[in-house]
């Protein structure tokens, strides 16, 4: 009779039984199936993935070097950029905040209000940047203030969802203490739930302009203004070397604002 020190001595230890093994070979087919029938959906014309690495090489040689004769423009040009970002991002402080006040469950006056908040956040989140500054630019024209407008209303879903969570996770104990006291509602917003969110709310500002930076950089090949202006028309114009010294510029003001928004927050929390 084989004792069993000699059995478990003899087993070889795995990770997964018969039945989760079983499991995962299923999941990674059918994720394997689902990726087949992507790509399989999507017509890829795939001589010229094939051909993509030449293509690369022969447009890097085409971009080197760089231009710098229209550097002037191009700076100006970020710094409309930035100005687009910085003011999109103070108008939307004035919307985003009473909608997350009343997108918050615990601030909320009522169900409709709650809804209507939410409902706000949704639609802003749910229309990428471009899209809106498709529409501006019809609406208003090519320039700078549909750009503007354009990151504006995509900056409000994310600000307010944001804040309205910061909200939620208020300490409710200052709340309650102050509406014992019979504190009007302005008062209660200004001294229990403004000074617990204000570091949430510097910390999401900033990091909300820093994005608005980065896509306010391509606004422009919609006609919305910026830096993107001049990079579509270069691509138009086949001006290769201005291209690079365009993504160079935009490169470098991307490092810029990412240092700089480091730095406030490392201020602000």
């Amino acid at each position: 009779m084989v004792d069993q020190a000699s059995l478990i001595a003899g087993r070889v230890w795995q990770r997964y039984d018969r039945k989760q093994r079983l499991i995962r070979f299923a999941v990674l087919l059918f994720s394997v199936m689902v990726v087949y029938w992507a790509v399989s959906d999507i017509d890829i014309f795939w001589p010229w993935v094939w051909d993509a690495p030449n293509q690369i090489s022969s447009l890097g040689a085409r971009m080197w070097p760089p231009d710098p004769t229209g550097l002037a423009r191009i700076t100006n040009a970020l710094i409309e950029t930035v100005h687009i970002a910085t003011l999109a991002t103070l108008l939307t402080i004035f919307i985003a905040l009473p909608v997350s006040y009343i997108a918050a469950q615990n601030t909320t006056p009522n169900r409709a209000c709650l809804w209507l908040g939410r409902f706000i956040l949704v639609a802003s989140r749910s229309v990428n940047t471009i899209i809106w500054a498709l529409l501006f630019v019809a609406i208003f024209g090519p320039g700078v203030l549909a750009g503007i407008l354009a990151i504006m209303f995509r900056s409000i879903g994310f600000i307010g969802k944001l804040m309205g969570e910061a909200i939620e996770e208020i300490d409710r104990r200052p709340v309650e203490a102050m509406e014992a006291t019979g504190a009007s509602k302005a008062k209660v917003i200004a001294y229990a739930i403004v000074p617990q969110v204000m570091p949430a709310f510097f910390a999401i500002v900033i990091l909300r302009w820093d994005i608005n930076i980065r896509e306010s950089t391509v606004l422009g090949l919609v006609g919305a203004g910026g830096i993107g202006v001049i990079l579509q028309g270069a691509i138009d114009t086949f001006a290769w070397p201005t291209v690079a010294t365009i993504l160079i510029a935009i490169v470098v003001l991307v490092l810029i604002g990412e240092a700089l928004t480091s730095l406030l927050r490392s201020k602000v929390l």
